[in-house]
């Protein structure tokens, strides 16, 4: 637009430019003639206009001119020529004055004369080129501001066009899930983008591999922790059998459910350490039966139930899920065990699963004291501990299921129980995440 601009005014001022040389040269023609031949008596002035080898005068419809004393009197010429103010210092100055309701140029010269200093104003009648030259500077802004725009349209066009293979495989990344670390498609994209989706399934396979070992590395410490607990588990109940242990009965007590707690402990963290987002982006998702999962937990948590003298029940319907069994399974366990944990002996504890408002949920319903409502978010928070909680337990339960929850793009919610009553600890499933 600048250049543009620019153009349009050298245009504008090449075309002006020769018109004013012109008429100026006119100008001062006439006044130096108009000078030779003035003569002045008193408070007269006479124009001599014989032909006695001075310049000729000019022309009466090119040049038309008045002559002025300093105190604006009229001497010769024409009276509609206005008078110019001319600085003392000037010997000549150029102005644009009005005549006859038009523009003209016009020349002040300051003449001094045995009389006094007269103004000797010429105007040039000739038809100027200012105003063509404005039309074609107007003419010439108009089409350049044209050109402009179409070229603008022209380049957006163009740049949509050019962009469009980005814009698809923008769109393309832009649909996978956290959980998709396929390979993007190299052949399907513009040579000049190529060395871009390389390095990015470089990047891709790089963390598969991490992911892969850290799932490992989690699976190894799984069985490294368990094996020895398992085993110290058995050796301490097995001595606490003997005869021979009775007077230590209590202290082996003390330490068995040490070993318990340190075992439940070690899966929590476990459990914890899988349900993060960044060893989950390659996990295997599957379609899940959400009746299959609840009904597997009711069944594993039964006999706990039974020796606590909790009515452990299910309200089971048909739901499917995209999702890794495991982790659905942990999720749900850490409900039921939380429930069980804190519902006394005789309360009900109810399993609930299937589809509410058309998605998929899962909730633990118990008749426990009850998280109250400015405790609701405290209890998400990693390795908190309401007051007043049992001795055992890590405070990990509820932060497993919120991890795993947030995971599949499903929302935790911890409410009072019907009626009131305990708690009711509910996860409903939204965006389902896409197969990896």
């Amino acid at each position: 637009m600048l250049l543009a601009l620019c153009g349009a005014l050298v245009h504008y001022f090449n075309n002006i430019a020769p018109g004013m040389i012109a008429s100026d040269r006119r100008l001062k023609a006439a006044s130096n003639a108009l000078m030779a031949r003035i003569a002045v008596d008193g408070r007269t002035a006479t124009l001599d206009a014989a032909l006695d080898g001075k310049a000729p005068l000019p022309s009466a419809d090119s040049v038309d001119f008045s002559v002025r004393d300093q105190s604006g009197r009229l001497l010769l010429g024409d009276d509609s020529i206005p008078a110019v103010s001319i600085a003392d210092a000037a010997a000549q100055m150029f102005a644009v004055v009005q005549l006859n309701g038009r523009s003209k140029r016009a020349l002040t010269t300051r003449f001094d004369t045995s009389a006094g200093i007269l103004l000797v104003t010429t105007v040039d009648l000739a038809a100027g080129s200012e105003p063509a030259a404005r039309y074609g500077l107007m003419s010439t802004l108009l089409w350049d501001f044209v050109q402009l725009d179409i070229t603008l349209v022209l380049v957006w066009l163009g740049i949509q066009l050019g962009l469009r293979p980005m814009k698809k495989l923008r769109d393309e990344i832009a649909r996978r899930s956290v959980l998709d670390l396929r390979p993007i498609d190299e052949g399907s994209v513009p040579r000049e983008i190529a060395p871009v989706v390389v390095t990015l399934n470089r990047l891709f396979q790089m963390l598969r591999m991490s992911v892969q070992s850290q799932q490992q590395f989690i699976a190894n410490t799984a069985h490294q922790l368990r094996t020895p607990i398992t085993g110290m588990q058995a050796q301490l109940d097995i001595l606490a059998a003997e005869p021979a242990a009775a007077p230590i009965k209590n202290r082996l007590a003390t330490l068995q459910e040490a070993i318990r707690h340190l075992a439940h402990s070690a899966n929590q963290l476990l459990m914890l350490a899988r349900a993060d987002p960044a060893v989950n982006v390659a996990s295997k998702n599957q379609p899940v039966s959400l009746k299959t999962i609840a009904e597997e937990v009711v069944a594993k948590f039964f006999d706990r139930a039974l020796q606590a003298g909790i009515d452990l029940g299910a309200d089971i319907e048909p739901a499917t899920i995209v999702a890794d069994p495991s982790l659905l399974d942990d999720m749900l366990s850490n409900l039921v065990d939380n429930a069980l944990k804190y519902t006394p002996a005789g309360g009900i504890v109810t399993v609930s699963a299937g589809e509410r408002g058309g998605k998929p949920y899962v909730a633990v319903e118990d008749t426990g004291p009850g998280i109250p409502e400015q405790e609701r978010e405290r209890v998400r928070q990693r390795f908190y501990r309401m007051p007043n909680s049992p001795s055992y337990g890590s405070g990990l339960g509820l932060a497993i299921v919120d991890e795993i929850a947030r995971l599949y793009h499903a929302e935790l919610t911890i409410a009072a129980g019907t009626g009131g009553r305990g708690t009711m600890a509910s996860v409903q499933f939204s965006e389902q995440p896409r197969l990896g």
